[in-house]
């Protein structure tokens, strides 16, 4: 039997955590949909299109994951659709379970028949947030150890051409 999962975030940009995430719900359920969702209280550096193309590039060797953007509508009514049975979130720390936990509640109010599946990174990426890396990277610092080759150059670039805009 299939066993769908979606793991939605803002992905601003995909981080090692996220993918050391993503691999560790691959263990869990037979498909997973790395869902790019819009957070009103973030600004993002990269476009819904160019974080598409960064994930898409990062996940192109898993054959049981695909990537997606929800750019409105609930996460529940999306899960829905999908046929997911769950949907999977990253725990750093307690700060981030306590918000976690809510919206798990609201989700399985709104669809009854997701769970919430909260899995902790390996512990050398517990300290490692997209607006970390963003910016360490715009302060000049070294990221690499952080992302994945192709997101750095797309990391690289993007801040190359805000720096040409001002």
């Amino acid at each position: 039997m299939t066993q769908k999962a979606i793991y939605p975030g803002t992905y601003d940009p995909f981080t090692n955590g996220h993918l050391d995430v993503l691999e560790r719900a691959l263990n869990i359920f037979s498909e997973v949909v790395v869902v790019i969702a819009e957070n009103s209280q973030k600004k993002t550096l990269f476009s819904f299109e160019e974080r598409f193309t960064m994930i898409s590039k990062v996940v192109q060797d898993y054959s049981s994951v695909s990537v997606e953007v929800l750019h409105d509508g609930l996460l529940a009514d999306y899960a829905r659709q999908q046929g997911a049975r769950a949907i999977v979130r990253g725990v750093r720390q307690v700060k981030d379970f306590e918000y976690e936990f809510q919206m798990s509640l609201l989700n399985r109010h709104l669809y009854p028949e997701v769970t919430t599946v909260f899995l902790m990174p390996n512990v050398k990426y517990t300290y490692v947030a997209s607006s970390i890396i963003r910016e360490v990277a715009m302060l000049g610092g070294d990221v690499s150890k952080f992302v994945h080759p192709y997101v750095l150059d797309m990391l690289h670039r993007k801040l190359d051409e805000s720096k040409h805009k001002k």
